[in-house]
């Protein structure tokens, strides 16, 4: 149950953010820059990309 009373307030926030193009923007854009520092993180998802990079030229 503590895990829902720290989750709820988030959702409903989120949920709120729907009203508002402009966060929705903000939204994506955070996201797409966090997804694309995630996957250069990971060490497999990196070794794919160099593999890929090496195959191009």
């Amino acid at each position: 149950m503590p895990m829902l009373d720290f989750v709820l307030p988030a959702l409903l926030m989120i949920g709120g953010l729907w009203q508002s193009p402009i966060a929705l923007v903000i939204l994506a854009l955070g996201s797409a820059y966090m997804g694309a520092k995630v996957v250069e993180f990971i060490p497999f998802t990196r070794r794919i990309i160099e593999q890929r990079e090496a195959e191009r030229g």
